[in-house]
């Protein structure tokens, strides 16, 4: 149901928005920033669940922090609407499609060997995501880049990431400086979305708008940060020492939760960042799998909705399936259990930050000087991802030091049907895997 620009509209009920998250956790295909985009799309423009300027100011933390930036920021909203229960829920509900979708591709993919039809989807997803990212870095950009000094910002991120080759976190810090330097003296640059006008001009009043209260269980309270902070690691503590406990210390399920959780610590600016950093544990140091299998996993992980970085189950499961934890007659279930533990430890640490961080976040709204470092943040990330779409075309259109035109046609009208005619990503990926198919054959 839509309602005038001018009027709120209704409280949304938990059960609502569990259906919302499940739906969302089956269609987000197109990485982070197509699920960002996503979210903006549906809950900003669409639902007004949520203000653009409130939107903005959790992508902003969220984009600071180690982990799935989509997932966190899903749980993050979750939980402004519905409390600790109703972040949980988004956050799962994100993920677990994904989860469940990797373990069976997974399972077929060691039961039946190569996976040809695979393949050829994936010859006409590539192209279709890097118009994906590419769609998105515009729909951020054109929030977050409202004046010079955000633009400043994101080409020098770009050149920074795709020509100096520096790593993600020293520009997300550097960027913060700038804003908490440019906060204090040139504070309307670096205002959240760059001094523009509030986002009711665009989208209508929403349930958790600009001038809406901070609600009760956000408000910031040292209390509450330790308590959340105690409990998530007394969880992740507890399901770890009940792993060595009963199998061992060196047993490869309790190897695979302490490697994640570090790995979940490391993951500044999403997965791709990461990816170096679990490639070289779990085929060099554990042997959990081998490069040509990880090279696989990522493929298959591409044609999997939810957070990319849910390679994570399929390393876990090849992990735990090829060293036959249970014995050979177990195979399968081995292959659940890794997976889940890789999952469990390398998601536990996004729901801690959020919960417990979310209060101190919502503390700093209007308050420039505090936000300004994350709205620099903001515009650098900006030209990150654009970086992201420039690595990905260079592995999809470039093949063999020869341009591959018919991924580069697939892109192109991608593109078109993206910013042209406001296609749906997920009829985009479906035509995009179709024509690959027939390409393919």
């Amino acid at each position: 149901m839509t309602f005038p620009r001018d009027i709120v509209p209704p409280p949304v009920s938990l059960s609502e928005a569990f259906w919302y998250w499940l739906k969302l956790g089956f269609i987000s295909f197109g990485g982070p920033a197509g699920q960002i985009a996503m979210m903006h799309t549906e809950l900003v423009e669409r639902r007004r669940w949520i203000s653009e300027q409130r939107f903005l100011h959790a992508l902003n933390y969220c984009m600071l922090l180690p982990g799935p930036e989509a997932t966190q920021l899903a749980v993050y909203i979750g939980w402004l609407m519905h409390r600790t229960r109703g972040g949980i829920i988004a956050g799962v509900l994100f993920v677990l499609p994904s989860l469940l979708l990797l373990m069976l591709l997974s399972w077929i993919y060691l039961t039946y060997g190569t996976l040809p039809l695979v393949a050829g989807i994936l010859y006409g997803i590539k192209p279709a995501v890097v118009a994906i990212v590419l769609a998105a870095a515009w729909r951020i950009g054109t929030r977050a880049l409202r004046n010079p000094a955000m633009i400043a910002i994101a080409v020098a991120a770009f050149l920074a990431i795709a020509v100096a080759s520096l790593p993600f976190p020293a520009i997300v810090l550097a960027a913060a400086v700038i804003g908490l330097v440019g906060g204090r003296v040139r504070p309307r640059l670096f205002q959240p979305g760059g001094a523009a006008p509030s986002s009711n001009a665009s989208y209508g009043l929403a349930i958790i708008d600009d001038a809406t209260p901070t609600p009760a269980h956000a408000r910031f309270a040292p209390r509450h940060l330790l308590k959340v902070a105690l409990v998530g690691g007394a969880l992740g503590a507890a399901v770890w020492l009940l792993l060595a406990s009963r199998y061992g210390f060196a047993h490869t399920l309790a190897q695979m939760g302490w490697f994640f959780t570090k790995a979940a610590m490391l993951t500044f600016g999403g997965a791709y960042a990461v990816l170096p950093y679990v490639y070289q544990g779990g085929v060099e140091q554990y042997q959990w799998l081998t490069a040509t299998q990880m090279i696989d996993g990522l493929a298959l992980g591409e044609t999997t909705p939810g957070p990319l970085i849910m390679i994570v189950a399929f390393v876990g499961f090849v992990g735990a399936w090829t060293h036959a934890l249970f014995g050979h007659d177990s195979l399968l279930l081995a292959g659940i259990a890794g997976a889940s533990v890789a999952a469990f430890f390398t998601f536990l640490p996004s729901f801690i930050f959020i919960v417990a961080g979310g209060p101190l976040v919502e503390s700093t709204r209007g308050n420039v000087r505090m936000t300004a470092p994350l709205t620099a943040i903001s515009a650098a990330v900006v030209g990150v991802v654009v970086s992201l779409a420039l690595f990905f075309g260079q592995h999809v259109f470039v093949t063999g030091g020869r341009i591959d035109w018919p991924a580069a046609a697939i892109s192109a009208a991608a593109c078109i049907a993206l910013f042209r005619f406001k296609v749906g990503t997920i009829k985009l990926i479906a035509a995009c895997a179709l024509a690959g198919l027939m390409l393919s054959y």
